[in-house]
Protein backbone atom coordinates (compact mmCIF):
# COMPACT_ATOMS: atom_id res chain seq x y z
CA UNK A 1 0.00 0.00 0.00
CA UNK A 2 1.08 3.37 -1.01
CA UNK A 3 1.91 5.98 1.89
CA UNK A 4 -0.26 8.88 2.13
CA UNK A 5 1.84 11.86 3.00
CA UNK A 6 -0.47 15.22 4.42
CA UNK A 7 1.01 18.41 5.11
CA UNK A 8 0.02 20.56 7.86
CA UNK A 9 -3.02 22.07 6.27
CA UNK A 10 -4.57 18.47 5.09
CA UNK A 11 -4.43 17.49 9.28
CA UNK A 12 -6.12 20.70 10.18
CA UNK A 13 -9.34 19.77 11.42
CA UNK A 14 -11.16 22.79 10.28
CA UNK A 15 -9.53 22.66 7.16
CA UNK A 16 -11.24 20.80 3.63
CA UNK A 17 -8.10 20.91 1.85
CA UNK A 18 -7.24 17.60 0.73
CA UNK A 19 -10.50 15.81 1.39
CA UNK A 20 -11.92 14.80 -1.24
CA UNK A 21 -15.16 13.14 0.14
CA UNK A 22 -17.88 16.06 0.62
CA UNK A 23 -17.90 16.51 4.79
CA UNK A 24 -21.31 17.61 4.73
CA UNK A 25 -22.41 14.25 3.37
CA UNK A 26 -20.28 12.09 5.96
CA UNK A 27 -22.45 14.61 8.65
CA UNK A 28 -25.32 13.28 7.14
CA UNK A 29 -24.52 10.07 7.14
CA UNK A 30 -23.20 10.30 10.93
CA UNK A 31 -26.28 12.32 12.03
CA UNK A 32 -28.15 9.19 10.34
CA UNK A 33 -27.53 7.06 13.55
CA UNK A 34 -29.46 7.78 16.56
CA UNK A 35 -27.04 7.81 18.66
CA UNK A 36 -25.71 10.78 17.35
CA UNK A 37 -26.40 13.84 18.69
CA UNK A 38 -23.24 16.45 18.17
CA UNK A 39 -20.80 16.44 15.72
CA UNK A 40 -17.38 17.51 16.74
CA UNK A 41 -16.05 19.60 13.82
CA UNK A 42 -12.12 17.30 14.49
CA UNK A 43 -14.13 13.95 14.53
CA UNK A 44 -15.64 14.68 11.84
CA UNK A 45 -12.75 15.40 9.59
CA UNK A 46 -10.79 12.52 10.90
CA UNK A 47 -14.30 10.45 10.13
CA UNK A 48 -13.56 11.45 6.72
CA UNK A 49 -10.37 11.43 6.22
CA UNK A 50 -10.38 7.81 7.93
CA UNK A 51 -12.95 7.02 5.19
CA UNK A 52 -10.66 8.53 2.10
CA UNK A 53 -8.15 6.33 3.54
CA UNK A 54 -10.01 2.98 3.67
CA UNK A 55 -11.78 3.34 -0.10
CA UNK A 56 -8.27 4.48 -1.20
CA UNK A 57 -6.92 1.09 0.66
CA UNK A 58 -9.48 -0.74 -0.60
CA UNK A 59 -9.19 -0.04 -4.46
CA UNK A 60 -5.47 -0.24 -4.77
CA UNK A 61 -5.57 -3.66 -2.79
CA UNK A 62 -8.29 -4.90 -5.44
CA UNK A 63 -6.45 -3.36 -8.32
CA UNK A 64 -3.33 -4.68 -7.29
CA UNK A 65 -4.52 -8.51 -6.55
CA UNK A 66 -7.22 -8.57 -9.06
CA UNK A 67 -7.26 -8.17 -12.61
CA UNK A 68 -6.85 -4.23 -12.85
CA UNK A 69 -2.77 -4.50 -13.58
CA UNK A 70 -3.53 -5.85 -16.85
CA UNK A 71 -6.59 -3.91 -18.51
CA UNK A 72 -5.18 -0.27 -16.21
CA UNK A 73 -8.50 -0.38 -14.26
CA UNK A 74 -10.35 -1.33 -11.45
CA UNK A 75 -13.95 -3.36 -11.93
CA UNK A 76 -16.96 -4.40 -9.76
CA UNK A 77 -15.53 -8.19 -9.69
CA UNK A 78 -11.85 -6.78 -8.52
CA UNK A 79 -13.77 -5.48 -5.31
CA UNK A 80 -15.69 -8.70 -4.56
CA UNK A 81 -12.80 -10.80 -4.84
CA UNK A 82 -10.97 -8.70 -2.55
CA UNK A 83 -14.01 -8.56 0.06
CA UNK A 84 -14.18 -12.63 -0.63
CA UNK A 85 -10.47 -13.28 -0.34
CA UNK A 86 -8.48 -10.90 1.87
CA UNK A 87 -9.55 -11.15 5.43
CA UNK A 88 -9.05 -7.37 6.07
CA UNK A 89 -12.14 -6.73 3.93
CA UNK A 90 -14.46 -9.95 4.20
CA UNK A 91 -16.70 -7.59 5.84
CA UNK A 92 -17.40 -6.38 3.15
CA UNK A 93 -18.80 -9.91 1.18
CA UNK A 94 -22.94 -8.93 2.19
CA UNK A 95 -22.00 -5.60 -0.07
CA UNK A 96 -19.98 -6.61 -2.42
CA UNK A 97 -21.57 -10.19 -3.71
CA UNK A 98 -19.75 -11.58 -6.72
CA UNK A 99 -22.21 -11.43 -9.52
CA UNK A 100 -23.39 -14.29 -11.33
CA UNK A 101 -25.93 -14.82 -14.14
CA UNK A 102 -29.84 -15.27 -13.87
CA UNK A 103 -29.40 -18.37 -15.92
CA UNK A 104 -26.60 -19.56 -13.24
CA UNK A 105 -28.77 -18.56 -10.59
CA UNK A 106 -32.07 -20.03 -11.52
CA UNK A 107 -30.18 -23.41 -12.17
CA UNK A 108 -28.71 -23.42 -8.31
CA UNK A 109 -31.98 -22.65 -7.18
CA UNK A 110 -33.47 -25.56 -9.19
CA UNK A 111 -30.81 -28.30 -8.20
CA UNK A 112 -31.71 -26.46 -4.02
CA UNK A 113 -35.34 -27.36 -4.80
CA UNK A 114 -34.49 -30.86 -6.06
CA UNK A 115 -32.32 -31.60 -2.87
CA UNK A 116 -35.07 -30.74 -0.39
CA UNK A 117 -37.31 -32.87 -2.28
CA UNK A 118 -35.07 -35.95 -1.85
CA UNK A 119 -34.65 -34.85 1.37
CA UNK A 120 -37.92 -35.10 1.99
CA UNK A 121 -38.38 -38.46 0.92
Amino acid sequence: MSHVSLDKDDQAPGSKKGLSLPISRVRLIMKSSPDVSNINQEALFLTTKATEMFVQHLALSSFNNGQGKESSSLSYSDLANAAEEMETFQFLTDILPKKILARDYLKSLEQMQEEEEVADL
